[in-house]
Protein backbone atom coordinates (compact mmCIF):
# COMPACT_ATOMS: atom_id res chain seq x y z
CA UNK A 1 0.00 0.00 0.00
CA UNK A 2 1.33 3.44 -0.88
CA UNK A 3 2.51 5.57 2.01
CA UNK A 4 2.27 9.31 1.92
CA UNK A 5 3.91 12.59 2.79
CA UNK A 6 4.73 12.03 6.42
CA UNK A 7 7.08 9.15 5.74
CA UNK A 8 9.41 11.32 3.64
CA UNK A 9 13.00 10.82 4.72
CA UNK A 10 13.89 14.18 6.20
CA UNK A 11 15.47 14.73 9.57
CA UNK A 12 16.29 18.26 8.34
CA UNK A 13 16.26 20.10 5.08
CA UNK A 14 20.02 19.69 4.74
CA UNK A 15 19.64 15.95 4.17
CA UNK A 16 19.35 14.37 0.75
CA UNK A 17 16.44 12.18 -0.24
CA UNK A 18 15.85 9.19 -2.47
CA UNK A 19 12.21 10.14 -2.96
CA UNK A 20 11.18 10.58 -6.58
CA UNK A 21 8.51 13.19 -5.96
CA UNK A 22 9.77 16.60 -7.05
CA UNK A 23 8.10 18.40 -4.18
CA UNK A 24 9.89 16.15 -1.70
CA UNK A 25 13.36 16.42 -3.24
CA UNK A 26 15.88 17.91 -0.83
CA UNK A 27 19.15 19.45 -1.93
CA UNK A 28 22.27 19.79 0.17
CA UNK A 29 22.50 23.34 1.49
CA UNK A 30 25.84 23.40 3.29
CA UNK A 31 27.31 25.91 0.84
CA UNK A 32 24.24 28.15 0.66
CA UNK A 33 23.12 30.52 3.45
CA UNK A 34 19.63 29.80 4.73
CA UNK A 35 18.47 33.26 3.69
CA UNK A 36 19.40 32.42 0.09
CA UNK A 37 18.28 28.81 0.04
CA UNK A 38 14.76 29.38 1.32
CA UNK A 39 13.81 31.86 -1.36
CA UNK A 40 11.92 29.44 -3.59
CA UNK A 41 8.61 27.70 -3.11
CA UNK A 42 10.03 24.15 -3.60
CA UNK A 43 12.59 24.78 -0.87
CA UNK A 44 9.90 26.15 1.42
CA UNK A 45 7.95 22.94 0.84
CA UNK A 46 11.04 20.99 1.95
CA UNK A 47 11.01 22.88 5.23
CA UNK A 48 7.31 22.10 5.63
CA UNK A 49 7.94 18.37 5.10
CA UNK A 50 10.68 18.58 7.73
CA UNK A 51 8.09 19.99 10.16
CA UNK A 52 6.01 16.84 9.71
CA UNK A 53 8.97 14.53 10.25
CA UNK A 54 9.06 14.48 14.09
CA UNK A 55 5.64 12.81 14.06
CA UNK A 56 7.49 9.60 13.18
CA UNK A 57 9.96 9.83 16.03
CA UNK A 58 7.71 9.25 19.02
CA UNK A 59 8.03 5.47 19.21
CA UNK A 60 11.83 5.61 19.57
CA UNK A 61 13.78 8.83 20.03
CA UNK A 62 16.23 10.38 22.46
CA UNK A 63 17.25 6.84 23.47
CA UNK A 64 13.77 6.09 24.78
CA UNK A 65 10.81 4.02 23.66
CA UNK A 66 7.80 6.30 24.02
CA UNK A 67 5.00 5.61 21.52
CA UNK A 68 2.31 8.24 22.03
CA UNK A 69 -0.59 5.86 22.55
CA UNK A 70 1.20 3.59 25.01
CA UNK A 71 2.73 6.39 27.07
CA UNK A 72 -0.77 7.71 27.69
CA UNK A 73 -2.43 4.36 28.27
CA UNK A 74 0.04 2.99 30.82
CA UNK A 75 -1.18 5.74 33.16
CA UNK A 76 -4.81 4.60 32.73
CA UNK A 77 -6.53 1.32 33.60
CA UNK A 78 -6.66 -0.86 30.47
CA UNK A 79 -3.12 -2.10 29.81
CA UNK A 80 -0.11 -3.01 31.95
CA UNK A 81 3.48 -2.01 31.34
CA UNK A 82 5.00 -5.50 31.04
CA UNK A 83 8.52 -6.13 29.79
CA UNK A 84 11.06 -8.35 31.48
CA UNK A 85 10.56 -6.83 34.93
CA UNK A 86 9.59 -3.58 36.58
CA UNK A 87 13.10 -2.31 35.92
CA UNK A 88 12.73 -2.85 32.15
CA UNK A 89 11.89 0.57 30.69
CA UNK A 90 11.66 1.50 34.33
CA UNK A 91 10.35 5.01 33.73
CA UNK A 92 7.23 3.42 32.17
CA UNK A 93 6.59 1.57 35.44
CA UNK A 94 7.20 4.72 37.45
CA UNK A 95 4.72 6.62 35.28
CA UNK A 96 2.15 3.85 35.69
CA UNK A 97 2.45 4.14 39.48
CA UNK A 98 2.53 7.97 39.49
CA UNK A 99 6.03 8.11 40.95
CA UNK A 100 8.16 9.42 38.09
CA UNK A 101 11.31 11.26 39.19
CA UNK A 102 13.41 13.80 37.27
CA UNK A 103 16.32 11.37 37.07
CA UNK A 104 14.17 8.62 35.58
CA UNK A 105 11.32 9.97 33.51
CA UNK A 106 10.09 10.39 29.96
CA UNK A 107 12.01 12.93 27.92
CA UNK A 108 11.85 11.62 24.36
CA UNK A 109 8.42 13.03 23.57
CA UNK A 110 9.48 16.37 25.07
CA UNK A 111 12.47 16.51 22.72
CA UNK A 112 10.47 15.37 19.70
CA UNK A 113 7.74 17.95 20.18
CA UNK A 114 10.13 20.86 20.61
CA UNK A 115 11.93 19.71 17.47
CA UNK A 116 8.57 19.90 15.74
CA UNK A 117 7.85 23.36 17.16
CA UNK A 118 11.24 24.60 16.00
CA UNK A 119 10.67 23.31 12.47
CA UNK A 120 7.19 24.82 12.28
CA UNK A 121 8.62 28.16 13.37
CA UNK A 122 11.29 27.79 10.69
CA UNK A 123 8.62 27.40 8.02
CA UNK A 124 6.83 30.53 9.14
CA UNK A 125 10.11 32.45 9.13
CA UNK A 126 11.19 31.19 5.72
CA UNK A 127 7.86 32.25 4.23
CA UNK A 128 9.05 35.83 4.59
CA UNK A 129 12.12 35.07 2.51
CA UNK A 130 10.39 33.14 -0.27
CA UNK A 131 10.05 35.03 -3.52
CA UNK A 132 7.05 34.89 -5.84
CA UNK A 133 4.99 32.83 -3.38
CA UNK A 134 1.39 32.92 -4.55
CA UNK A 135 -1.23 33.69 -1.94
CA UNK A 136 -2.96 30.30 -2.10
CA UNK A 137 0.27 28.41 -1.46
CA UNK A 138 1.29 30.84 1.27
CA UNK A 139 -2.01 30.41 3.08
CA UNK A 140 -1.80 26.62 2.83
CA UNK A 141 1.79 26.46 4.10
CA UNK A 142 1.06 28.82 6.97
CA UNK A 143 -2.06 26.92 8.03
CA UNK A 144 -0.28 23.56 7.97
CA UNK A 145 2.69 24.84 9.96
CA UNK A 146 0.51 26.49 12.59
CA UNK A 147 -1.77 23.48 13.04
CA UNK A 148 1.24 21.18 13.34
CA UNK A 149 2.76 23.53 15.91
CA UNK A 150 -0.47 23.46 17.92
CA UNK A 151 -0.44 19.64 17.67
CA UNK A 152 3.06 19.51 19.17
CA UNK A 153 2.19 22.02 21.87
CA UNK A 154 -0.98 20.12 22.73
CA UNK A 155 1.10 17.02 23.49
CA UNK A 156 3.59 19.01 25.56
CA UNK A 157 0.78 20.73 27.42
CA UNK A 158 -1.03 17.52 28.29
CA UNK A 159 2.06 15.69 29.56
CA UNK A 160 3.99 18.57 31.18
CA UNK A 161 1.55 21.47 31.49
CA UNK A 162 3.83 24.31 32.57
CA UNK A 163 6.13 24.64 29.60
CA UNK A 164 8.19 27.19 27.68
CA UNK A 165 6.09 28.49 24.80
CA UNK A 166 7.38 30.43 21.81
CA UNK A 167 6.23 31.09 18.25
CA UNK A 168 9.54 32.53 17.02
CA UNK A 169 12.68 30.45 17.42
CA UNK A 170 14.93 31.38 20.29
CA UNK A 171 18.21 33.26 20.08
CA UNK A 172 20.74 34.47 22.63
CA UNK A 173 20.95 31.91 25.42
CA UNK A 174 18.07 29.98 23.81
CA UNK A 175 15.80 30.21 26.83
CA UNK A 176 12.36 31.74 27.11
CA UNK A 177 9.56 32.31 29.55
CA UNK A 178 7.86 29.27 31.06
CA UNK A 179 4.10 29.61 31.31
CA UNK A 180 1.49 28.05 33.54
CA UNK A 181 -0.57 25.32 31.92
CA UNK A 182 -3.66 27.51 31.56
CA UNK A 183 -1.58 30.18 29.86
CA UNK A 184 -0.05 27.64 27.48
CA UNK A 185 -3.53 26.45 26.55
CA UNK A 186 -4.72 30.01 25.92
CA UNK A 187 -1.78 30.66 23.62
CA UNK A 188 -1.89 27.56 21.43
CA UNK A 189 -5.67 27.38 21.21
CA UNK A 190 -5.77 30.98 19.98
CA UNK A 191 -3.06 30.18 17.44
CA UNK A 192 -5.01 27.12 16.31
CA UNK A 193 -8.14 29.24 15.88
CA UNK A 194 -6.12 31.63 13.77
CA UNK A 195 -4.78 28.81 11.62
CA UNK A 196 -8.31 27.51 11.03
CA UNK A 197 -9.55 30.99 10.15
CA UNK A 198 -7.00 31.26 7.33
CA UNK A 199 -9.44 29.09 5.40
CA UNK A 200 -6.79 27.26 3.40
CA UNK A 201 -7.25 23.67 4.57
CA UNK A 202 -9.46 21.13 2.80
CA UNK A 203 -11.80 19.01 4.87
CA UNK A 204 -10.08 15.90 3.49
CA UNK A 205 -7.11 15.20 1.25
CA UNK A 206 -6.77 12.60 -1.47
CA UNK A 207 -3.95 10.89 -3.35
CA UNK A 208 -0.41 12.10 -2.75
CA UNK A 209 -1.71 14.82 -0.44
CA UNK A 210 -2.98 12.23 2.05
CA UNK A 211 -1.11 12.60 5.31
CA UNK A 212 -1.00 16.38 5.33
CA UNK A 213 -2.96 18.41 7.83
CA UNK A 214 -6.64 18.84 6.97
CA UNK A 215 -9.42 21.02 8.29
CA UNK A 216 -10.99 17.95 9.92
CA UNK A 217 -7.71 17.17 11.71
CA UNK A 218 -7.48 20.77 12.95
CA UNK A 219 -11.09 20.58 14.16
CA UNK A 220 -10.39 17.32 16.03
CA UNK A 221 -7.31 18.81 17.66
CA UNK A 222 -9.37 21.81 18.69
CA UNK A 223 -12.13 19.69 20.22
CA UNK A 224 -9.60 17.49 22.03
CA UNK A 225 -7.88 20.48 23.64
CA UNK A 226 -11.09 22.32 24.49
CA UNK A 227 -12.62 19.22 26.10
CA UNK A 228 -9.45 18.46 28.05
CA UNK A 229 -9.35 22.03 29.35
CA UNK A 230 -13.09 21.90 30.06
CA UNK A 231 -13.27 25.28 28.35
CA UNK A 232 -17.05 25.60 28.29
CA UNK A 233 -16.90 28.99 26.58
CA UNK A 234 -15.44 27.26 23.53
CA UNK A 235 -17.73 24.22 23.63
CA UNK A 236 -20.18 25.72 21.09
CA UNK A 237 -17.41 26.36 18.58
CA UNK A 238 -16.04 22.84 19.11
CA UNK A 239 -19.50 21.39 18.54
CA UNK A 240 -19.87 23.44 15.39
CA UNK A 241 -16.60 22.04 14.10
CA UNK A 242 -17.69 18.46 14.82
CA UNK A 243 -20.98 19.07 13.02
CA UNK A 244 -19.11 20.47 10.01
CA UNK A 245 -17.13 17.23 9.76
CA UNK A 246 -20.29 15.15 10.09
CA UNK A 247 -22.27 17.22 7.58
CA UNK A 248 -19.42 17.34 5.07
CA UNK A 249 -20.05 13.72 4.08
CA UNK A 250 -16.29 13.25 3.67
CA UNK A 251 -16.01 10.68 6.47
CA UNK A 252 -17.98 7.65 7.56
CA UNK A 253 -17.66 4.76 9.99
CA UNK A 254 -15.87 1.69 8.66
CA UNK A 255 -18.61 -0.99 8.71
CA UNK A 256 -16.37 -3.68 10.20
CA UNK A 257 -14.50 -2.37 13.23
CA UNK A 258 -11.75 -4.95 12.81
CA UNK A 259 -10.83 -3.58 9.39
CA UNK A 260 -9.77 -0.21 10.81
CA UNK A 261 -6.41 -1.39 12.10
CA UNK A 262 -5.36 -3.65 9.24
CA UNK A 263 -2.87 -2.39 6.68
CA UNK A 264 -5.67 -2.31 4.14
CA UNK A 265 -7.57 -0.11 6.58
CA UNK A 266 -5.01 2.66 6.65
CA UNK A 267 -6.55 5.97 5.64
CA UNK A 268 -9.96 4.35 5.35
CA UNK A 269 -13.24 6.28 5.29
CA UNK A 270 -13.10 6.69 9.06
CA UNK A 271 -9.54 7.99 9.31
CA UNK A 272 -9.18 11.70 9.97
CA UNK A 273 -5.48 11.69 10.84
CA UNK A 274 -2.78 9.03 11.04
CA UNK A 275 0.97 9.04 11.47
CA UNK A 276 2.36 7.11 8.51
CA UNK A 277 4.99 4.41 8.77
CA UNK A 278 6.52 2.53 5.85
CA UNK A 279 8.23 -0.84 6.23
CA UNK A 280 9.35 -2.09 2.81
CA UNK A 281 12.08 0.11 1.42
CA UNK A 282 12.41 2.06 4.65
CA UNK A 283 15.63 3.71 5.72
CA UNK A 284 15.32 3.33 9.46
CA UNK A 285 18.23 1.71 11.28
CA UNK A 286 19.37 1.56 14.89
CA UNK A 287 22.24 3.75 13.75
CA UNK A 288 19.72 6.23 12.29
CA UNK A 289 16.47 5.88 14.18
CA UNK A 290 15.11 9.11 12.72
CA UNK A 291 15.29 7.78 9.20
CA UNK A 292 12.03 7.28 7.34
CA UNK A 293 10.62 3.79 7.65
CA UNK A 294 8.57 1.60 9.90
CA UNK A 295 7.70 1.62 13.57
CA UNK A 296 8.97 -0.40 16.52
CA UNK A 297 5.60 -0.34 18.32
CA UNK A 298 4.44 -3.81 17.17
CA UNK A 299 7.73 -5.34 18.33
CA UNK A 300 7.36 -3.70 21.73
CA UNK A 301 3.87 -5.02 22.44
CA UNK A 302 3.92 -8.58 21.06
CA UNK A 303 4.62 -11.79 23.06
CA UNK A 304 8.28 -12.46 23.71
CA UNK A 305 9.72 -15.20 21.51
CA UNK A 306 6.35 -16.07 19.96
CA UNK A 307 6.36 -19.15 17.72
CA UNK A 308 2.77 -20.29 17.94
CA UNK A 309 1.57 -19.50 14.41
CA UNK A 310 2.83 -18.39 11.02
CA UNK A 311 1.09 -15.00 11.05
CA UNK A 312 2.05 -13.24 14.27
CA UNK A 313 5.60 -12.11 14.86
CA UNK A 314 7.50 -12.15 18.14
CA UNK A 315 7.95 -9.12 20.37
CA UNK A 316 9.26 -7.94 23.70
CA UNK A 317 6.18 -8.38 25.87
CA UNK A 318 5.35 -4.77 26.74
CA UNK A 319 1.85 -3.32 27.21
CA UNK A 320 -0.12 -6.56 27.74
CA UNK A 321 -3.86 -5.92 27.85
CA UNK A 322 -5.45 -6.31 31.26
CA UNK A 323 -7.80 -9.23 31.70
CA UNK A 324 -10.39 -6.79 33.01
CA UNK A 325 -10.24 -4.95 29.70
CA UNK A 326 -11.11 -8.08 27.78
CA UNK A 327 -13.85 -8.91 30.28
CA UNK A 328 -15.54 -5.50 29.97
CA UNK A 329 -16.73 -6.29 26.44
CA UNK A 330 -20.01 -7.99 25.66
CA UNK A 331 -19.35 -11.28 23.89
CA UNK A 332 -21.24 -9.93 20.88
CA UNK A 333 -19.11 -6.77 20.66
CA UNK A 334 -16.93 -6.87 17.53
CA UNK A 335 -14.44 -4.60 19.26
CA UNK A 336 -13.36 -7.33 21.65
CA UNK A 337 -11.61 -9.53 19.09
CA UNK A 338 -10.34 -6.51 17.14
CA UNK A 339 -8.79 -5.09 20.30
CA UNK A 340 -7.66 -8.16 22.22
CA UNK A 341 -5.60 -11.02 20.84
CA UNK A 342 -6.08 -13.79 23.39
CA UNK A 343 -3.39 -16.42 23.12
CA UNK A 344 -4.89 -19.89 22.92
CA UNK A 345 -4.06 -21.62 26.24
CA UNK A 346 -2.88 -24.61 24.21
CA UNK A 347 -0.17 -22.33 22.78
CA UNK A 348 0.83 -20.81 26.09
CA UNK A 349 4.24 -22.47 25.88
CA UNK A 350 4.97 -20.83 22.53
CA UNK A 351 6.26 -17.62 24.09
CA UNK A 352 8.08 -16.49 27.23
CA UNK A 353 5.68 -15.07 29.78
CA UNK A 354 7.07 -11.77 30.96
CA UNK A 355 6.20 -9.43 33.82
CA UNK A 356 2.46 -8.68 34.15
CA UNK A 357 1.64 -11.14 31.37
CA UNK A 358 -2.07 -11.85 30.92
CA UNK A 359 -1.98 -13.82 27.68
CA UNK A 360 -3.89 -10.92 26.08
CA UNK A 361 -2.18 -8.55 23.64
CA UNK A 362 -3.24 -5.42 21.80
CA UNK A 363 -4.46 -6.75 18.47
CA UNK A 364 -4.78 -3.25 16.99
CA UNK A 365 -1.00 -2.86 16.75
CA UNK A 366 0.39 -6.34 17.41
CA UNK A 367 3.22 -7.56 15.15
CA UNK A 368 2.27 -9.43 11.99
CA UNK A 369 5.01 -10.85 9.82
CA UNK A 370 3.26 -9.56 6.70
CA UNK A 371 3.57 -6.01 8.06
CA UNK A 372 7.30 -6.20 8.68
CA UNK A 373 10.47 -5.75 6.68
CA UNK A 374 13.15 -8.40 7.13
CA UNK A 375 15.71 -6.21 5.37
CA UNK A 376 17.96 -4.24 7.70
CA UNK A 377 17.00 -3.59 11.31
CA UNK A 378 13.62 -5.30 11.24
CA UNK A 379 12.66 -4.30 14.81
CA UNK A 380 12.16 -0.74 13.55
CA UNK A 381 10.40 -1.61 10.33
CA UNK A 382 6.81 -2.55 10.98
CA UNK A 383 4.21 -1.13 8.65
CA UNK A 384 1.53 0.05 11.09
CA UNK A 385 0.16 3.58 10.85
CA UNK A 386 -0.69 5.10 14.21
CA UNK A 387 -4.35 6.19 14.20
CA UNK A 388 -4.63 9.61 15.85
CA UNK A 389 -8.16 10.82 15.06
CA UNK A 390 -11.06 8.72 13.81
CA UNK A 391 -14.57 9.68 12.73
CA UNK A 392 -15.94 7.62 15.64
CA UNK A 393 -14.28 10.09 17.99
CA UNK A 394 -15.82 13.00 16.10
CA UNK A 395 -19.28 11.50 16.64
CA UNK A 396 -18.67 10.88 20.33
CA UNK A 397 -17.17 14.35 20.79
CA UNK A 398 -20.28 15.86 19.22
CA UNK A 399 -22.61 13.79 21.38
CA UNK A 400 -20.73 14.71 24.54
CA UNK A 401 -20.69 18.40 23.70
CA UNK A 402 -24.46 18.39 23.19
CA UNK A 403 -25.04 16.55 26.48
CA UNK A 404 -22.77 19.04 28.23
CA UNK A 405 -24.79 22.01 26.99
CA UNK A 406 -22.82 23.23 23.98
CA UNK A 407 -25.84 23.35 21.70
CA UNK A 408 -28.27 21.15 19.84
CA UNK A 409 -27.78 18.15 17.59
CA UNK A 410 -28.75 14.54 17.08
CA UNK A 411 -26.54 13.29 19.90
CA UNK A 412 -28.43 10.02 20.41
CA UNK A 413 -27.90 9.08 16.77
CA UNK A 414 -24.21 9.97 16.90
CA UNK A 415 -23.71 7.86 20.02
CA UNK A 416 -25.62 4.91 18.62
CA UNK A 417 -23.91 5.04 15.26
CA UNK A 418 -20.72 4.15 17.12
CA UNK A 419 -22.34 1.75 19.57
CA UNK A 420 -24.41 -0.07 16.98
CA UNK A 421 -21.56 -0.45 14.50
CA UNK A 422 -19.95 -3.08 16.74
CA UNK A 423 -23.09 -4.54 18.31
CA UNK A 424 -25.33 -5.35 15.39
CA UNK A 425 -27.29 -2.12 15.49
CA UNK A 426 -28.04 -2.22 19.22
CA UNK A 427 -28.83 1.10 20.90
CA UNK A 428 -28.30 2.72 24.27
CA UNK A 429 -29.94 5.74 25.85
CA UNK A 430 -28.24 9.11 25.58
CA UNK A 431 -26.35 10.06 28.73
CA UNK A 432 -22.89 11.24 29.67
CA UNK A 433 -22.28 7.94 31.44
CA UNK A 434 -23.07 5.99 28.26
CA UNK A 435 -20.81 8.26 26.22
CA UNK A 436 -18.04 7.63 28.72
CA UNK A 437 -18.61 3.89 28.48
CA UNK A 438 -18.56 4.02 24.69
CA UNK A 439 -15.22 5.82 24.64
CA UNK A 440 -13.87 3.28 27.12
CA UNK A 441 -14.78 0.44 24.74
CA UNK A 442 -13.97 2.15 21.47
CA UNK A 443 -10.46 3.51 22.02
CA UNK A 444 -8.51 0.87 23.97
CA UNK A 445 -4.83 1.21 23.12
CA UNK A 446 -5.31 4.46 21.18
CA UNK A 447 -4.05 6.86 23.82
CA UNK A 448 -7.41 8.36 24.79
CA UNK A 449 -8.44 6.75 28.08
CA UNK A 450 -6.07 8.47 30.53
CA UNK A 451 -6.84 11.96 29.27
CA UNK A 452 -10.58 11.19 29.38
CA UNK A 453 -10.42 10.14 33.03
CA UNK A 454 -8.47 13.26 33.97
CA UNK A 455 -10.74 15.70 32.14
CA UNK A 456 -13.92 14.07 33.48
CA UNK A 457 -12.64 14.30 37.05
CA UNK A 458 -12.75 10.51 37.35
CA UNK A 459 -9.02 9.80 37.60
CA UNK A 460 -8.74 9.91 41.40
CA UNK A 461 -11.50 7.33 41.82
CA UNK A 462 -10.62 5.01 38.90
CA UNK A 463 -6.83 5.14 38.92
CA UNK A 464 -6.27 3.51 42.30
CA UNK A 465 -4.18 0.62 43.64
CA UNK A 466 -4.99 -2.65 41.89
CA UNK A 467 -5.52 -6.12 43.31
CA UNK A 468 -2.17 -7.39 41.96
CA UNK A 469 0.17 -5.00 43.72
CA UNK A 470 1.36 -3.43 40.46
CA UNK A 471 -0.12 0.01 41.03
CA UNK A 472 0.21 0.95 44.67
CA UNK A 473 -0.48 4.68 44.41
CA UNK A 474 -3.65 6.64 43.71
CA UNK A 475 -3.69 9.33 41.05
CA UNK A 476 -4.04 12.86 42.40
CA UNK A 477 -4.11 16.31 40.86
CA UNK A 478 -0.45 16.75 41.81
CA UNK A 479 0.36 13.95 39.37
CA UNK A 480 -1.28 15.62 36.39
CA UNK A 481 2.01 16.89 34.94
CA UNK A 482 5.15 14.82 34.58
CA UNK A 483 8.48 16.06 35.95
CA UNK A 484 10.99 17.51 33.53
CA UNK A 485 14.16 15.43 33.06
CA UNK A 486 16.92 16.51 35.42
CA UNK A 487 19.31 16.90 32.50
CA UNK A 488 16.99 19.55 31.05
CA UNK A 489 16.69 21.29 34.39
CA UNK A 490 20.47 21.40 34.72
CA UNK A 491 20.88 22.78 31.20
CA UNK A 492 18.89 25.92 32.08
CA UNK A 493 20.88 26.79 35.20
CA UNK A 494 22.18 30.34 34.93
CA UNK A 495 20.18 31.21 31.83
CA UNK A 496 17.94 34.25 31.62
CA UNK A 497 14.95 31.95 32.05
CA UNK A 498 15.61 29.00 34.33
CA UNK A 499 13.14 26.14 34.06
CA UNK A 500 10.97 25.59 37.14
CA UNK A 501 10.37 21.93 37.95
CA UNK A 502 6.80 20.60 38.05
CA UNK A 503 5.55 19.69 41.51
CA UNK A 504 5.18 15.94 41.04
Amino acid sequence: MRKHLIIAAFAAVALSSACTKDFLTVEHTSAVPLEEYFTTEPHLQEALVAAYDPLEWFDWAADQYNPLNIMSDIMADQIWVGGESKTDNQYWHLMMNYEAVPTNCMGGILSDCYSGVKRCNDVLTYMGWTKDLDSETARSVEAQARVLRAFYYNILWKFWGNIPYYETNLTGDFSCEQYKADEVYAKFIADLEGAIEIGALPMKREGDETGRVTLAMAYMLYAEAVLYQNDEARFPKALGYMKEIIESGKYSLTPNYGDIFKETGEWNSESIFEIDFKSIGGQRYWSWVRGAGGTVLPRLISPYGWSGDADHDAGWGFAPVRQETYDMYDAADARRAATCWVVDPALSDKYTHRYQDTGVFLEKYVAYKANGDTDGDSDLRFNNNLRIYRYAECLLNAAELVVRGAGSGDAATWLNDVHGRSLGGATVSLSLDNIKEERKLEFVGEGKRYWDLVRWGDASTVLVPDAYGYRTNTWSASKKYLPFPQSLMDSTDGLSHELVQNNY
